[in-house]
């Protein structure tokens, strides 16, 4: 229970970050390639410690994410809940993948997220979006093969390990 404290921060730093580079200002034709940076630490940290991280740490997630890019509210909470049930669910088996095939399952609950967004998004009676709308899924498995890594150094280093559910 001593690692509590140094885990959350350690976590909150991470989530933070995510949300941050959600909303930083990129220019306009990079718009379209920003990776789904909170969905990709969402699921990093439920597939190492789906014990402490899961649905309602996505759905707060998710609030928060609505909230910091002004989407419609709980847009974003409900394909988050369930990505991070699927990642919880899924983490023994995901995390002996070897990292190409990691990022393959990543790219699937990414897949996920964005099907359940738009779901919402045509049940709210916007417009369809354009096929660019897909392209995140694409860098967010590119990235998860430097992210992951990443992640797990700075874990390792801060002297956090693994949680078993």
């Amino acid at each position: 229970m001593s690692g509590f404290p140094r885990t959350g921060v350690f976590v909150a730093l991470s989530l933070v970050a995510a949300l941050t580079l959600t909303v930083v200002p990129i220019p306009a034709w990079a718009d379209d390639y920003r990776p789904q940076w909170v969905t990709l630490i969402l699921i990093y940290w439920c597939l190492v410690m789906p014990s402490r991280f899961g649905i309602f740490t996505g759905f707060a997630l998710g609030i928060a994410h609505d909230v910091v890019s002004g989407a419609l509210l709980g847009e974003r909470a409900l394909s988050l809940s369930i990505v991070a049930y699927l990642a919880g669910e899924l983490h023994r088996r995901i995390r002996v993948f070897p990292l190409w095939q990691q990022a393959v399952a990543v790219w699937l609950l990414l897949l996920v997220e964005r099907l359940l967004s738009l779901w919402v998004l045509g049940a709210s009676g916007q417009p369809t979006p354009a096929l660019d709308y897909w392209l995140p899924t694409f860098v967010g498995l590119v990235f998860w093969l430097w992210l992951s890594p990443l992640l797990d150094w700075l874990r390792l280093s801060a002297g956090l390990t693994l949680s078993e559910r």
